[in-house]
């Protein structure tokens, strides 16, 4: 308040005026990643409807479908009206490569968020402060979820309308993990220090570096059940390849709808993917209600639409030795684990690289159980309502597979790793175990460690006096050159030295004269005693530890 009673006017904070227009931005970059995943569908489905020779709607039947496609690729339902039976048909499996778009547009907005507002200001102005990643998580999504929500509503007037339900948690569940992954991406992915509110006891357990080695390992045991899975279904299009050819060219007669089928056919691979792996693992994978193709037998599918994919599904009957053959997939699996489980043999015990593969394998087991529920789902009802493997019986198979062989080998592998450090220390076979892989591994990094540099160590509070450095010479002084001896003329014979004659037998020598000392004359004002130089020091060699030489051994004669 002011003498004469009015009120002074609010001035906002400083930060409060940085962080606004950040946030705003970040709010924005949610809604333009939503808005650029459903313009790209919504420029491929348009393309395909002007190039379709019979189209069954106009543009804005084809703008829907854009929306409820965009929203099947966060793994929301779409509902289908129109069938033969009139009973609404659900259309739940979503094809994976799909669900990259929506992702990597999210993840790349909330790292250009969390990369926003770290740039300089107007001139004679604070920079602006960085926004806190909660503030970026929360903005980035915010918008995300309000364009998620218009495409929601504006689907429900085509021919596939999203389920409102299944839309409510899949498109946030997809925008939260692609924002928390962007802005983990952007701070430098940082693996600690975990939240205050955490119990101390778990945070320590956590930040063991067995955590991280059991999460490598995991990763890299889904790579090579994907990998598998790749391979399988790879041999079964060639070895189905004209069953897999048919049914691609009689599905549609026109180009526009067999480019429409590849491309369905392209985004439905990782979803071979996973289906091959349950298929190695043993569960196998369900291609109808109560139909399940596992490598012990077939019983035969149920009337399938023809599709190039469906085309290359094992034959009907009992397994064969080619299709056990496919239990190699997670045998492989099983033994990458164990290999990735005892990166650090040397550093720990035979107990923890054991409980390090343990972990390893259930985090491959949760992760194939995950792949396996986001790619089944249903094609519709009756007979077409379960495709895909059943998630919990593959992450179970997954785990007991890479468990019954990640242990054994993690703990084989320790064993023979510190092998030759325990017969060095008992004395036995001392000559063998010098030229062995785990002790030229020591004697190297003991050379690496005595070649460097090493500076002599200097006392504390110890001043070490400068070298001595020569005197200038004053201006006008002329030094005097040294003397040198006078040559010796050609053809002059120089007469030796004055050899002193033998004394006799028992005679006494006389004593040598000494020469009176040479006194020096004084040196002339003015030109100071230069000092000879200080010879060099000699270079330091550390010693070096840890290293045998061996005596060459002379061959017989």
């Amino acid at each position: 308040m002011t003498e004469h009673g009015t009120s002074l006017p609010t001035v906002p904070r400083a930060g409060a005026r940085r962080r606004s227009p950040a946030a705003a931005a970040c709010v924005l970059g949610g809604a333009v990643a939503a808005g650029l995943g459903l313009g790209f569908l919504a420029v491929l489905v348009i393309v395909l409807w002007i190039s379709s020779p019979y189209p069954d709607s106009g543009p804005g039947g084809a703008l829907h479908l854009a929306a409820g496609l965009w929203l099947m690729a966060h793994g929301t339902e779409l509902v289908r009206y129109e069938t033969l039976s009139g009973v609404p048909a659900p259309v739940g499996l979503t094809p994976l490569l799909l669900v990259a778009l929506p992702v990597l547009l999210m993840r790349r907005a909330a790292r250009l968020g969390s990369a926003s507002g770290d740039g300089g200001g107007a001139e004679g102005e604070e920079a602006d402060e960085v926004l806190p990643a909660s503030v970026v998580f929360s903005a980035v999504t915010c918008g995300y979820l309000c364009v998620g929500a218009l495409a929601t509503v504006y689907a429900a007037g085509g021919p596939m309308p999203a389920d409102p339900l299944s839309a409510a948690w899949h498109v946030p569940l997809v925008a939260v993990l692609a924002a928390a992954a962007g802005v983990w991406s952007a701070k430098g992915r940082p693996l600690g220090p975990l939240p205050g509110w955490i119990p101390g006891g778990v945070r320590k357990a956590v930040a063991r570096p067995r955590y991280a080695l059991a999460l490598r390992s995991g990763a890299a045991g889904v790579l090579v059940l994907l990998g598998g899975g790749v391979l399988l279904v790879g041999a079964s299009l060639a070895w189905h390849g004209a069953e897999v050819q048919s049914s691609f060219l009689t599905l549609t007669g026109v180009w526009s709808g067999r480019f429409a089928v590849l491309l369905l056919a392209l985004a439905l691979i990782p979803n071979a993917m996973v289906w091959g792996a349950a298929y190695g693992l043993g569960p196998g994978f369900a291609v109808g209600a109560g139909v399940t193709a596992t490598p012990l037998g077939f019983g035969g599918a149920p009337a399938l639409p023809r599709f190039p994919l469906l085309a290359a599904l094992p034959p009907e009957g009992p397994g064969t030795p080619v299709t056990w053959a496919a239990a190699g997939v997670p045998v492989a699996a099983g033994l990458v684990v164990g290999w990735f489980a005892v990166r650090r043999a040397r550093e720990v015990s035979a107990g923890e690289a054991a409980l390090t593969a343990t972990l390893g394998a259930l985090v491959c087991g949760l992760a194939m159980a995950g792949l396996a529920t986001a790619s089944a789902g249903p094609l519709g009802s009756r007979a077409l309502a379960g495709f895909g493997p059943v998630w919990w019986a593959v992450g179970a198979a997954a785990a007991g597979w890479t468990l019954l062989l990640a242990v054994p080998l993690a703990v084989g592998v320790h064993v023979w790793r510190t092998r030759p450090v325990r017969g060095a220390s008992d004395g036995a076979g001392e000559e063998d175990a010098w030229h062995d892989s785990g002790v030229r591994e020591l004697r190297w990094a003991a050379l690496r460690e005595a070649a460097r540099p090493v500076a002599p160590p200097v006392s504390v509070g110890v001043v070490v006096p400068p070298e001595p450095v020569a005197p200038p010479v004053p201006v006008g002084v002329v030094v005097p050159p040294e003397p040198v001896a006078p040559p010796v003329p050609v053809g002059v014979v120089v007469p030796p030295e004055p050899v002193a004659p033998p004394v006799p037998v028992g005679a006494v020598a006389p004593p040598e004269p000494v020469a009176p000392p040479v006194v020096a004359a004084p040196e002339p004002p003015g030109v100071p005693e230069v000092p000879p130089p200080a010879a060099p020091a000699e270079p330091l060699l550390p010693p070096v530890v840890g290293v045998r030489v061996l005596s060459r051994r002379r061959p017989p004669t």
